[in-house]
């Protein structure tokens, strides 16, 4: 946790051209409680707000199956980005179930996944898996540095106490910019 997983999926979800490629975008915080059924609304929601085809609010019922062909209805034919944050479940039918209503959405459609666990992200079968490692230690002083002094760089002749109380900060942030 952290590492920026969720930070590098906002920045892909709501870039310019990413935008413009995409007939509609739709992101769903999944977390540890997986349930096909909530995360199926959540994703009917989102995609009957951004199309202007349903009317009915089918997804109020619990039933699975009428979720599923809602779901497949308003994403067929469109090009659609669904973002997955916090993904932890790795049953694969539990993700076959939430993914397979998606299969007719035109070429380009993307599902994007962010997840601690590589298991999962294979079970998603995302290709490919883009691993975020923590930052070296340098990296870290230099954001760390930003954030306090307001600039890159540490005056060493004036702050020598300050820099070296900084860095060692920064080494006990573990390479994670959310702590930093």
């Amino acid at each position: 946790g952290g590492v920026g997983k969720t930070t590098l999926a906002q920045l892909v979800y709501n870039d310019e051209k990413v935008e413009e490629y995409f007939d509609f975008k739709v992101w769903v915080c999944v977390s540890e409680d997986f349930d096909v059924v909530r995360v199926t609304k959540s994703l009917l929601e989102s995609v009957v707000r951004n199309t202007t085809s349903a009317a009915s609010k089918v997804w109020e019922s619990d039933n699975l199956d009428i979720l599923r062909v809602e779901l497949k209805k308003n994403s067929r034919e469109k090009r659609f980005l669904f973002v997955l944050d916090d993904l932890w479940n790795d049953n694969y039918n539990d993700w076959d179930e939430l993914v397979s209503p998606l299969i007719d959405g035109k070429p380009g459609s993307s599902v994007i996944i962010t997840t601690r666990q590589q298991k999962v992200a294979e079970m998603a079968k995302t290709f490919p898996i883009y691993k975020l490692d923590p930052l070296s230690d340098e990296d870290c002083w230099s954001i760390l540095s930003k954030h306090a002094l307001g600039s890159d760089e540490c005056d060493a002749s004036k702050n020598t106490a300050l820099e070296e109380i900084g860095r060692k900060i920064a080494r006990k942030c573990g390479g994670l910019p959310l702590a930093l």
